[in-house]
Parts: structure tokens; C-alpha cells; sequence
């Protein structure tokens, strides 16, 4: 599975390139902002990197709503939701905060190269935020372009699959 898992993610990550737009990313925002997701307090948010959805409007809202924002910061080869902070350093080419203590939030929102009708992701393959879902609780919340979408994905007995998906068409629910 991990040879057509990466099969997988090669193809992914040159079609979701060319899904990119600041058109679709206004509609994911505002899609996430009118959905029941947004009346929560507390969020972990990444911060998009290259063709990834865009995520400063999400976390641009949150922060001015008085929410509270965690972003990913890897310590000891394991993911942590730790505060908001403009004082970011990179690893793997992914900003994330120099320092702060791990927190639950109630919504973790998760990036990813493609998802299927199920709620399974494809992701990078690091298994970081897998093993998130495994220790803590919280809506998954998936944000991608709606072309990002196949009907099955191979996924394995670690794999968790998202509660919702956010796309520049509306939100999807998974049972």
C-alpha cells in the first residue's frame, strides 16, 4: 500500500497545483465561516504552504473573533497543537511556532492531497496528524478544492477518517 500510496500523493500534488485559486480560496473561507464549525472556541489551524487551500483568512477570522488558534509544532517526531504565534520557525518547510505547550481544541482543521466519499485523507505520509486524532478528541475538519475528491482511497488501520470536509462548494459531512 505505501508504494501505491505514494503513487498517490505524486499525482495529488500536481493536480491540486493546478486547482489553485484566490476565487476558491474566498469560497472556502466564507464557507467556513458559515458553517456551525466557525461557532466554536477553539481551533488548530495549519498554515498552508504551497498549493495547499489558504488558511490565513481562517486564522485571520479567528484570531479576530476572539477564538483561540493552535498551530502544529512537531516536538520529538510527534505533532502538538500549541497557541498562536507570528514567531515561527520552519521544519519540513512548514511554519510552525518556536515553543508553546500542547492544548486540545475543539475543531483541528487538516490538510491534506486528496480525500474520498468515505472521509478518508491522503496526506503527506509522515502520519502526523493520525496520530493526533488518535490522542485527542475534536472535529476533523479537512480544508481542500472540491477536485481534490475520488471516490476510495487506500487507507490502513491507523488511518482516521475526517468528520468534514470544507471545499470551495459547500461542507461535507462524513458519518
Amino acid at each position: 500500500m505505501t508504494n501505491e500510496k505514494e503513487s498517490l500523493r505524486k499525482r495529488f500534488r500536481a493536480l491540486r497545483a493546478g486547482l489553485k485559486s484566490p476565487e476558491k480560496d474566498a469560497a472556502i473561507l466564507q464557507n467556513f465561516l458559515s458553517s456551525p464549525f466557525f461557532q466554536r472556541t477553539e481551533f488548530f489551524v495549519y498554515r498552508a504552504v504551497a498549493s495547499e487551500a489558504d488558511t490565513l483568512g481562517i486564522i485571520a477570522a479567528l484570531l479576530s473573533s476572539d477564538k483561540r488558534g493552535y498551530l502544529p509544532r512537531i516536538v520529538n517526531g510527534e505533532m502538538l497543537a500549541v497557541p498562536y504565534s507570528e514567531d515561527c520557525e520552519r521544519v519540513f518547510g512548514i511554519p510552525q511556532p518556536k515553543s508553546g505547550e500542547d492544548h486540545s481544541a475543539e475543531v483541528i482543521l487538516t490538510p491534506m492531497l486528496a480525500f474520498d466519499r468515505a472521509g478518508f485523507r491522503l496526506g503527506y505520509g509522515g502520519g502526523y496528524y493520525d496520530r493526533y486524532f488518535a490522542l485527542h478528541g475534536g472535529l476533523r475538519v479537512g480544508i481542500a478544492y472540491e477536485g481534490q475528491a475520488v471516490e476510495t482511497l487506500p487507507h490502513g488501520k491507523f488511518d482516521v477518517p475526517l468528520h468534514a470536509i470544507v471545499t470551495e462548494t459547500g461542507v461535507r459531512y462524513f458519518t
